[in-house]
């Protein structure tokens, strides 16, 4: 693979780093950690583990962080996990979940420091205005090396991308439900805990595709500066196996 313009990355890696980080946070074995830890409820661990970087906040605060999820869903399992060891103490536990993970998972590809390297480059080149749960995260202590600290980079990596599309939404006019409802519908909002009748929107579907197109503008100029083209064509290289090797 050639030297890649920051457009073609976005294209080539944004899409990947998603479900990867999808994938360990709805792994069955990243419960289980969880529960280890202390966490009886999953769904308690994700909203106090991903959200405790933000602090002891009231669950609006959360609400408005994570964007897409039903805000009643969000305070129920936020007030729960941050009474099992508070807000900070949850991440770090998520923390060492998301990179426990890693060491599992990642362990056998080619590269792990390499793309660790490259992600934690751009991780440091984005900008926070505006992005507070990112910025919780990547002010985060990564591990050493190895298999987890990739895996965090992967996860900080994924909260910048969706902390630029909820911005990118939030721009477009788009409610966090309409949002949801334009591109992934009703399943994916019944999943972030949308109840009861659901609007149509289907006379905002021109939104939805403004907002992903200044979400690969914004994050396109951060790959721009982070990454020269050599290194983007790599770094969308080892995303793409560590995609292969996760997802299939």
């Amino acid at each position: 693979m050639g030297g890649l313009s920051a457009a073609e990355t976005v294209k080539a890696a944004d899409r990947i780093v998603h479900d990867v980080g999808s994938a360990w946070m709805l792994d069955r074995t990243t419960a289980e950690r969880g529960k280890q830890l202390g966490f009886d409820n999953p769904l308690a661990f994700y909203f106090a583990g991903r959200g405790g970087v933000l602090g002891d906040v009231d669950a609006d605060v959360v609400v408005a962080a994570l964007g897409w999820f039903e805000p009643g869903l969000v305070r129920a399992m936020w007030d729960e996990g941050v009474a099992v060891a508070g807000a900070r103490e949850a991440a770090r536990r998520y923390g060492r979940a998301c990179a426990a993970w890693g060491e599992e998972r990642l362990a056998e590809l080619e590269g792990v420091e390499r793309l660790a390297e490259l992600a934690e480059r751009v991780v440091r080149a984005a900008e926070g205005s505006g992005l507070p749960l990112f910025c919780g995260w990547r002010a985060e202590p990564a591990p050493e090396a190895g298999p987890g600290r990739l895996n965090h980079f992967l996860h900080v990596l994924r909260e910048w991308r969706g902390a630029l599309h909820l911005a990118a939404t939030t721009a477009a006019g788009l409610a966090p439900l309409e949002a949801i409802l334009t591109d992934d519908g009703p399943g994916q909002a019944r999943m972030f805990g949308w109840q009861g009748d659901l609007p149509d929107c289907a006379a905002l579907v021109g939104r939805r595709r403004e907002a992903e197109a200044t979400t690969d503008r914004l994050a396109a100029a951060v790959y721009e500066r982070a990454l020269s083209p050599a290194e983007r064509s790599e770094f969308a290289g080892l995303v793409g196996a560590t995609g292969a090797a996760v997802l299939g």
